[in-house]
């Protein structure tokens, strides 16, 4: 992936695409036919996309969209699952979490634009990412207990550090799915927009203006010291405070300050 073209669009197998514009990456799920359904080939697209992402420090800000006009992501491939005899679900399991994995690990801060239906793994996509940005089409929800299963793409362990256990609780074992209205209510998604790509993608921008060695390392702090006490987190923001003190981006942000300009970040 070229660091060094403003724009620029990348094709990670069949179905995940990222394109660059500046320093914001946008990482589309480009599987309409199936309401991008994560199928192993697109789960290894995805994976593959999000390994190319990390390794890009010019990229500040990634942005999660969809090429579907009706949905973000229905899930897992139900189709391709009811296929599989138990020893290829067992093989196909790190598969599967590469891919969320890949979008939760990303170091930089990240954005989901939620257009649509946003279902079981659809959903963990979005839950994956620091902030979820949807618009008035937004229907979320973790139904996977209706089919058997329970959500295997991180949403036991993230909705419940988003809205608490309870409600998590709630939402996990009705099944249900929640409008947009009553999402950004719950807390299930953060902010409500008229159209979730373009306030995403603005958002982005907004972010990517700042150092981007501030906002992986705030990324990083945040991340470690979640569910850790008060003085062990206090540790944490200290060791990642430390990574940036002395860092040429620090240095420049002070002098433009001082010098009343817009910073040019080094980036190191």
């Amino acid at each position: 992936m070229s660091a060094q073209s403003e724009q620029s669009e990348q094709r990670f197998g069949e179905f995940v695409v990222v394109r660059r514009d500046g320093h914001v990456a946008e990482l589309v799920l480009d599987r309409p036919k199936a309401m991008n359904a994560v199928s192993s080939a697109m789960a290894r697209s995805l994976a593959a996309a999000c390994e190319a992402l990390a390794a890009d420090t010019s990229a500040r800000v990634t942005v999660l969209t969809s090429s579907h006009d009706r949905a973000f992501c229905v899930g897992a491939d139900l189709k391709e699952r009811n296929s599989f005899t138990d020893a290829e679900l067992v093989r196909q399991r790190p598969t599967a979490r590469a891919a969320y994995t890949g979008v939760l690990d990303l170091p930089m801060p990240t954005v989901a634009a939620v257009h649509g239906f946003a279902l079981g793994g659809g959903y963990e996509l979005a839950l994956a990412c620091d902030v979820i940005v949807a618009d008035a089409t937004a229907v979320v929800g973790l139904p996977e207990v209706s089919v058997g299963v329970i959500p295997g793409g991180g949403g036991t362990q993230l909705l419940p550090r988003r809205v608490g256990a309870a409600r998590a609780a709630e939402l996990v074992f009705t099944a249900r799915r929640v409008e947009a209205a009553e999402a950004r209510e719950l807390g299930l998604v953060d902010v409500l927009a008229e159209d979730a790509r373009t306030a995403a993608l603005e958002l982005a921008g907004r972010m990517a203006a700042n150092s981007p060695v501030g906002l992986r390392a705030a990324k990083k702090a945040m991340r470690l010291g979640h569910g850790l006490d008060l003085r062990a987190g206090l540790e944490v923001e200290d060791a990642a405070w430390r990574s940036v003190a002395f860092s040429g981006d620090r240095a420049e942000g002070v002098a433009a300050f001082n010098e009343k300009r817009k910073p040019q970040w080094p980036g190191e």
